[in-house]
């Protein structure tokens, strides 16, 4: 079936067990989950990073959806290919509640939420009511304590460990979720209403100066991996697990060496250059992509409008571009010009590729950031011998 999947056109196949299986039995997960311990992971933006951390740091004898396939067919996928006796799976946003019914997780892990791809996906206020309802009397809730959304959802949950990270997106949590009344931010991320809704006094973790502080006890984080998401990252991966009762000293030690998830961060050679290649999908994505760039890098960005990707591409301008200013970006894919406008309306100089092999000569590295369809595209073509 993977073989016909791919001669179809229809991707790499992972999934098809997936689709046949659940015509059989709809609740097919409940019973491939039964006798495991199981992890999910959801959140708008870094779910495939934080999953495979958490599978770094959990031990080898861990598995998971690692091909992405976040909704329930790759779920099946994954757990009929793989035996192991812990899984961590990644969960798209609108199938949580469905999945946190049948898996039964010790622990469900909640990044963050906001706009994205709303053409095809649900509006971001009505995915954190989903939650909210799928989360209720739920155990061993791990959850960004600086999302305003994401405490809406997790408030609904009976035991909820709180984690202070780093938020920069707040464009989608303006007025409060219980009253409609502006929130009010705080400089050191606080945040409240006055309805009385607010950021929770308590929570088990923070990141700190690069650091994972759990009270007393700080543990460095040593990452490969570029940028604060990836901290940001790490730190909710490290503090599921030391919920769980894992050492997150042993843990943080583990996810060292990691320097490259499902392609994301991969660098390969190319036309002279080396091509770090970054996947961003949404405003909030993008803008911590290329506030993780590092300075001598060249910048190519390649945006797609094909149904994975959403097809309308009007959400360039909510993206915050002003870590571009004063270099050179070249723009690439099928909505490369739309691109260029956006980036030359901020005053930031563009050159437009209209083929990969228009790409320019040179030397030193470069960074190349990706939605969905064009990282996929980039990657086959890097990758070919």
């Amino acid at each position: 079936m993977n073989t016909l999947s791919r001669r179809l056109g229809r991707g790499e196949g992972s999934v098809v067990g997936g689709w046949v299986g659940l015509a059989i039995d709809p609740q097919l997960v409940r019973a491939l989950s039964r006798g495991r311990e199981m992890i999910l992971v959801s959140g708008t933006n870094g779910k495939t990073t934080t999953a495979e951390m958490l599978r770094r740091a959990w031990g080898d004898d861990t598995g998971g959806n690692r091909t992405g396939s976040n909704m329930t067919q790759g779920h099946v996928a994954a757990l009929v290919n793989d035996p192991s006796p812990r899984m961590v799976l990644e969960v798209d946003e609108g199938y949580l509640g469905e999945i946190v019914a049948q898996a039964q997780p010790r622990a469900v892990v909640l990044l963050n939420l906001s706009r994205d791809q709303l053409d095809r996906a649900a509006e971001v206020r009505h995915l954190a009511l989903k939650w909210r309802e799928a989360l209720r009397d739920v155990r061993g809730v791990v959850a960004n304590a600086n999302d305003p959304l994401v405490v809406y959802a997790a408030e609904t949950a009976r035991d909820v460990a709180w984690v202070r990270v780093p938020v920069e997106w707040r464009k989608d949590a303006a007025s409060c979720p219980h009253c409609t009344r502006p929130l009010s931010y705080g400089p050191s991320g606080d945040w409240g209403c006055e309805c009385g809704f607010a950021r929770p006094a308590s929570f088990v973790a923070e990141l700190i100066d690069g650091s994972l502080s759990l009270g007393e006890l700080t543990v460095p984080l040593e990452l490969k991996v570029p940028g604060e998401v990836n901290r940001v990252n790490a730190v909710m991966a490290l503090s599921a697990l030391h919920t769980l009762g894992v050492d997150p000293e042993n843990a943080a030690r583990r996810l060292r060496d990691l320097d490259s998830v499902a392609g994301r961060y991969q660098t390969y050679p190319w036309r002279g250059r080396s091509v770090r290649l970054i996947l961003a999908k949404n405003p909030a994505g993008f803008g911590e992509a290329l506030r993780a760039l590092e300075p001598g890098d060249e910048v190519w960005m390649a945006i797609n409008s094909q149904i994975a990707d959403g097809r309308d591409p009007s959400w360039l301008y909510d993206t915050d571009v002003s870590a571009l200013a004063g270099r050179v970006v070249h723009c690439a894919g099928e909505r490369r010009l739309d691109l260029a406008t956006r980036l030359t309306y901020e005053g930031i100089e563009v050159r437009v590729m209209d083929q990969p092999s228009s790409t320019p000569v040179g030397e030193g590295r470069v960074s190349l950031v990706a939605n969905y369809t064009a990282f996929r595209e980039w990657r086959q073509m890097l990758e070919r011998p």
